[in-house]
């Protein structure tokens, strides 16, 4: 039997991340959720252990969501981003990394179910992609 893919999510509200890790959970997938991009990085170093990244833009410390992306796709440049932000959206094409997907806050845990299945899929994001 294969193991469940493995997601890693940054997200510093607490009930937040209970909820994604929880629709995520029911969707099949194993999921590490961390508070702060410093923890994020250190569990990065690893990446083979992530089938993918679901990553909060702000709030995380000295370091943003968009630069835990882009370290994460210089360990593994076909790593599976998912960015969330309440407040950042605008900046998704000029600072995301290509072939990933940005949800605006507020959404439905679902949604980041279905932007995790079609990235792993090799769908590709239906909202497209900087």
């Amino acid at each position: 039997m294969e193991a469940a893919p493995t997601i890693l999510v940054v997200e510093d509200e607490y009930f937040i991340a209970v909820a994604i890790e929880d629709a995520l959970t029911d969707a099949g997938f194993e999921v590490v959720a961390v508070g702060s991009a410093d923890e994020a990085i250190l569990l990065l170093k690893d990446a083979l252990a992530f089938r993918a990244l679901i990553t909060d833009i702000n709030g995380l410390g000295d370091i943003d969501g968009w630069e835990i992306a882009k370290r994460a796709r210089e360990i593994d440049a076909s790593l599976p981003v998912i960015y969330m932000t309440g407040a950042a959206a605008v900046d998704w094409s000029a600072r995301g990394v290509p072939k990933s997907v940005l949800i605006p806050k507020p959404f439905a845990p679902a949604q980041i179910v279905t932007a995790v299945s079609q990235l792993l899929n090799g769908a590709g994001p239906s909202a497209g992609g900087p």
